[in-house]
């Protein structure tokens, strides 16, 4: 991590420090993007998709994690960015409803739905690694099915994604990682996706489909977020989180 991206996190951690006041509160106006109107979902490369022939008739079982657990990806709230993770068990509670309620969809489409836990045609389960997503039956002759296995065969379509509520969880003591340690996922999903990778999956960074990473910033485009941040805060009534010596001095390093 850069010396500027760095601190853009450690402007929004301490901004964090200065207004939350408990570790355990969530994070406010969560989202996936800079945007304030950008979802808050958690995309990761689905690790060990495969797609093969069904065990019985003409079908083809899809199988895959939709997130993976314990390593963090980038998220945003009020404050900034911060990096968020899914502890090991999270969902335990969740999964166990007798009426679960989880369908799998295509990039969240509700009505695309290719599987669904009520008809038993879905399976979710945690292993240490993550939530498992497990298909067995999917019918071919679904449009939606036709239209996916070839992208997954081929390797064009390798990601998945989860839509889930935050029940429990805390913030890092230097409140710059959050720890989901509960979630609700009956009438959430489980989802096919186009882009979005936690980069200890197989991809690279954690993506929004509306903005760049971090990551992907030049310098001066991070001087720039850096900059906004404060200025955002400023305007709040609130102090900026750095002193005016140390934003020169950051200044200098990236012109």
């Amino acid at each position: 991590m850069s010396d500027a991206l760095a601190r853009i996190f450690e402007a929004a951690a301490e901004a964090r420090s200065a207004s939350v006041r408990e570790s355990a509160d969530r994070p406010s106006q969560r989202r996936c993007a800079e945007e304030p109107a950008a979802s808050p979902l958690v995309r990761a490369q689905a690790s060990g998709v495969q797609v093969r022939a069904a065990s019985e008739g003409d079908g083809a079982h899809f199988s895959g994690f939709a997130s993976v657990y314990n390593r963090g990806y980038e998220m945003w709230d009020m404050f900034g960015p911060y990096t968020e993770q899914v502890s090991t068990g999270a969902g335990a509670e969740s999964l166990a409803r007798d009426d679960l309620d989880v369908p799998l969809v295509l990039a969240h489409d509700g009505l695309r739905r290719i599987a669904r836990t009520t008809n038993g045609t879905l399976a979710l389960s945690e292993t240490d690694d993550g939530l498992l997503v497990d298909a067995p039956r999917l019918d071919r002759t679904d449009g939606d099915v036709a239209y996916i296995l070839p992208k997954l065969e081929s390797g064009l379509v390798d990601e998945m994604s989860f839509r889930f509520r935050i029940e429990a969880g805390s913030w890092s003591p230097d409140w710059s990682t959050y720890a989901i340690e509960k979630y609700d996922i009956h009438r959430g999903d489980v989802a096919i996706v186009g882009y979005g990778a936690n980069p200890h999956t197989q991809g690279a960074g954690m993506r929004s489909q509306a903005l760049p990473a971090l990551a992907d910033l030049t310098e001066p485009q991070l001087r720039d977020l850096e900059n906004a941040l404060h200025a955002e805060r400023r305007a709040r009534g609130g102090a900026p989180v750095m002193s005016r010596h140390a934003l020169d001095l950051l200044a200098a390093t990236l012109g």
